[in-house]
């Protein structure tokens, strides 16, 4: 698996990623309704256009040079690095892919000098316990009012 920085230009192929991922990664944890309303606020052009904007730092995973997956990763502050996203495809997951996109955002981290890593996951995401065996502890439980709807995390950290 290669890892490649994308830009505005790759907004359409994370757009793709992020609608198969999302479905069938969220299906019964998420309603319908929200599943789309999520895609469509925070995965559509414009909004991966705002999410580079505002800093977050997208890049691809390829597998034999196919897009399977994509991290967003944001300086949160001297002490934190976030990963802001990270989805794989479904037919991909369990290859270790998951893996080597959290040591790319560990390497990411030391590179800044930064001493943590920290993320959101839904308290009722099977992805908690990837991010448990990675080295990721809970921080905090948070419930984040998000346009009606309420997003039910764990925000989890890992130290270098």
């Amino acid at each position: 698996m290669e890892i490649v920085q994308a830009g505005q230009e790759a907004i359409s192929v994370i757009e793709n990623l992020a609608q198969r991922s999302w479905r069938a990664g969220y299906a019964g944890v998420l309603s319908s309704n929200q599943i789309e309303f999520m895609l469509d606020k925070m995965y559509s052009p414009t909004g991966l256009l705002e999410a580079m904007h505002d800093g977050c730092i997208f890049y691809l995973a390829l597998a034999n040079g196919n897009p399977v997956g994509f991290i967003g990763l944001k300086t949160k502050s001297s002490a934190v690095l976030r990963i802001e996203k990270i989805y794989l495809l479904p037919e991909v997951q369990g290859k270790g892919y998951g893996k080597r996109l959290i040591n790319f955002a560990m390497k990411q981290a030391a590179r800044a000098d930064i001493p943590f890593v920290q993320l959101n996951v839904n308290r009722k995401n099977k992805a908690y316990y990837f991010y448990l065996k990675q080295g990721f502890t809970v921080v905090a439980e948070v419930d984040i009012p998000y346009y009606g709807y309420i997003l039910d995390d764990y925000v989890m950290q890992k130290p270098l």
